[in-house]
């Protein structure tokens, strides 16, 4: 069975870091793409970033660029996050979500609990 479970939330003021984790079981860590998603309150869900299989290639959106730090840890089957530079706009519930596809990594097949990040001062 697929588990995904994230940590690592919490209240930051603004300017400050957090790092997120998500511990995976259930299926073969290596062959799969992993993401980062969020949802603001009210809002939409926003991709934030992805890592391939191995961690040798990383994508961000726009607004993470430069601030947050996706990776990987193979020995523990962990997905991180590492989160600088927040702003009030990162106030959310962070999900991590595995690829469906081997092959692929534009579609999820399994999603985490989530983790609340609060950015406020």
């Amino acid at each position: 069975e697929v588990q995904l479970v994230e940590s690592g939330g919490g209240l930051v003021q603004p300017g400050g870091s957090l790092r997120l984790s998500c511990a995976a079981s259930g299926f073969i860590f290596d062959d799969y793409a992993m993401s980062w998603v969020r949802q603001a309150p009210g809002k939409g869900l926003e991709w934030v970033s992805a890592i391939n299989w191995n961690g040798d290639s990383t994508y961000y959106a726009e607004s993470m660029k430069g601030r947050f730090t996706i990776s990987r840890d193979s020995a523990k089957n962990t997905l991180n996050l590492q989160m600088n530079s927040l702003k009030s706009e990162d106030t959310a519930v962070y999900y991590c979500a595995k690829a469906a596809l081997v092959t692929r990594g534009d579609e999820y097949d399994y999603w985490g609990q989530g983790t609340q990040v609060t950015v406020s001062s």
